[in-house]
Formats: C-alpha cells, structure tokens, sequence
C-alpha cells in the first residue's frame, strides 16, 4: 500500500510578493490593506512555503499600524505630536511594504519596524 503525501507545499515568491503590495490598497480603499493580505494569508498559508510567516507578519504590522493611528488621534491635541505621529505611520506603512515585496522576491523572511507581535 502506497501513502501519498499530499501536504507538500509549492514555492510561490509571486504570491509572496502580491501580499506584500496588496497591503497598499490601503491607501486606495482605506481598509483593503488588512482585509486581502488576511485572506489571502489564511487561505494560501497551507499551500505556499513560507505563507505563515510572510503572513503573520503583514497582519501584526497592519494592525500596529491601526493601533499606532488610534493613538496618535488625542496625542495632536498634545503640542500636536499626533500629526507627526501620522506622517510616520503613513510613509512607514507605505514604504516598509515596498521593501518587504522586494525581500520577498529574493526569498528573505520580512521585517517591518515597529510591529507589535499580536499574533506568533
């Protein structure tokens, strides 16, 4: 009798990379850039090598990245810090994925600055 394994997983840097850019659609709808790396992470995680991490980090940055906003919200009430606090969350939310598409396409693990691990 034969087993025939079935959870091997493909190589896909292309799909690495399109979750990494996807994040951008931030910027675009206001809310795509958590909602289509999440699914595309939970469906393809499963299938696509290294998925689970790439994905894992993309969703712990979105959500430092919403956090960061909520925070920085009372703080432009205080000497106006909030407003600085926003351009830097802005330009690192859209250059960190950027650069992270382009680890990905090499086959190098992401790293985004300043993410909070809420999921491991």
């Amino acid at each position: 009798m034969e087993i025939i394994n079935h959870t091997e997983k493909r190589i896909d840097n292309q799909l690495l990379v399109i979750i990494h850019l996807s994040q951008l659609l931030t910027y675009v709808t206001g809310f795509g850039g958590l909602i289509v790396p999440l699914v595309i992470w939970l469906t393809q995680k499963d299938k696509v090598e290294e998925m689970d991490v790439h994905g894992k980090a993309i969703v712990n940055f979105q959500i430092s990245i919403i956090l960061y906003v909520i925070i920085s919200i009372p703080l432009i009430l205080l000497l106006g810090l909030g407003i600085l606090m926003l351009i830097a969350v802005g330009v690192l939310g859209f250059v960190l994925p950027i650069i992270n598409a382009i680890k990905a396409s090499r086959g190098e693990n992401p790293y985004y600055f300043g993410t909070i691990r809420f999921i491991s």
